[in-house]
């Protein structure tokens, strides 16, 4: 399943990111109604700081760290659609259900 959600690249520079903000919707440029709906759904809030606080607040969401100490390996396997909707059924959390899962018919199933 392809996600809806649209990679971009983040503006690295101070000119690269005066041009995003000037080319943003605003009075001259208003969105239809639609438009502006599905903006907003997605936008960050800074009532402080400027550029530079919507630049913080913006990278802050999309990075994550190393952990510190890795306990699982990411792989990519195909599993069957039936199996899938099951544990995505379950809700949030549904990968360590299904890791969790796993280990306890390794469990049973170890001799």
């Amino acid at each position: 399943m392809k996600s809806d959600v649209i990679e971009r690249r983040l503006p690295k520079t101070d000119e690269e990111w005066e041009a995003l903000i000037a080319d943003a919707p605003g009075e001259e440029r208003p969105l239809d109604p639609d438009a502006e709906r599905a903006f907003l759904e997605k936008a960050v809030v800074v009532r402080e700081g400027g550029p530079v606080a919507v630049r913080a607040a913006l990278t802050g969401r999309r990075m994550r760290g190393p952990q510190k100490t890795p306990t699982k390996e990411q792989v990519a396997i195909r599993l069957s659609p039936e199996v899938l909707a099951y544990f995505r059924a379950t809700g949030q959390g549904w990968q360590t259900r299904m890791d969790a899962a796993l280990k306890e018919w390794i469990t049973q199933h170890s001799g």
